[in-house]
């Protein structure tokens, strides 16, 4: 439908980690309602299948692609998932998010823990896109992530984690649109950390990552979904609202 391709794989990062990494007790996930959205994929799939090691229910969401979303419901089920619930998930689409909230929460009765993932790039200068390529960026990697966030926010007793990217903290050509988003949910982040005193908000930013956005090509998604579980089990001392930049808490990062 739309040419689905990585932020360009040459963008590096080199940067001093200003990030302390606890070395005490961590947080017992065990129990805890999780909820992913695009998670039948990539690092969707791999945090789903690393909070299932921690024995949580995981609340597993797909667009379109339905078998993989069972498949990876029933990975997590062999490994230590207390329980597992599959929905199809458009977050363009309003009902859609309302009709996969309720249901968690019919099931599960709360949600613990929110991680936004779902994301779209189409790589092409501005001039070249059209207004259907912007639409569905801004729809599906802001707006969407916005609309689930609220949907989901009176129910969320512990972490908010929305995945932004490197081309969320600078401009790169031919992201334009991409870029906008990715800054956006940055500044998303920031605002509702002021506007919750319980939950825990974040924005997390993985490199260029082996997933079919990115031709298979970066880090390890699972490397990715380790520092996901890693935030929300405490091992990073960042305040609500802060950024987790993969290249400054991951020893699989190199220049």
């Amino acid at each position: 439908m739309f040419c689905m391709v990585s932020p360009k794989s040459e963008i590096r990062f080199s940067v001093q980690s200003q990030i302390i990494h606890r070395r005490f007790y961590l947080v017992n996930l065990k129990a805890k309602v999780v909820l992913i959205t695009g998670s039948s994929i990539g690092i969707g799939r791999e945090t789903a299948l690393k909070f299932a090691k921690e024995e949580c229910k995981i609340g597993i969401t797909y667009y379109k692609d339905e078998e993989d979303a069972k498949e990876v419901a029933k990975k997590c089920m062999a490994i230590g998932a207390s329980d597992t619930l599959v929905n199809q998930l458009n977050v363009m689409e309003t009902r859609s998010i309302t009709n996969a909230v309720n249901r968690i929460i019919e099931r599960f009765g709360e949600i613990s823990i929110l991680v936004n993932n779902s994301g779209i790039v189409v790589e092409k200068h501005l001039a070249d896109q059209s207004f259907e390529e912007i639409e569905i960026q801004v729809r599906t990697n802001l707006e969407g992530l916005i609309k689930m966030t609220k949907e989901c926010l009176p129910h969320v007793k512990d972490t908010i984690i929305n995945l932004s990217s490197g081309a969320g903290l600078e401009g790169y050509e031919d992201l334009t649109t991409y870029c906008a988003t990715k800054f956006g949910v940055r500044g998303f982040t920031q605002a509702l950390s002021k506007e919750l005193a319980q939950v825990k908000v974040y924005t997390m930013y993985p490199p260029v990552t082996a997933t079919r956005m990115n031709n298979f090509q970066g880090v390890p998604p699972e490397a990715v979904a380790e520092v996901i579980v890693n935030i929300v089990k405490g091992k990073y001392k960042v305040k609500s609202g802060g950024d987790i930049k993969f290249w400054e808490v991951s020893h699989q990062y190199t220049n």
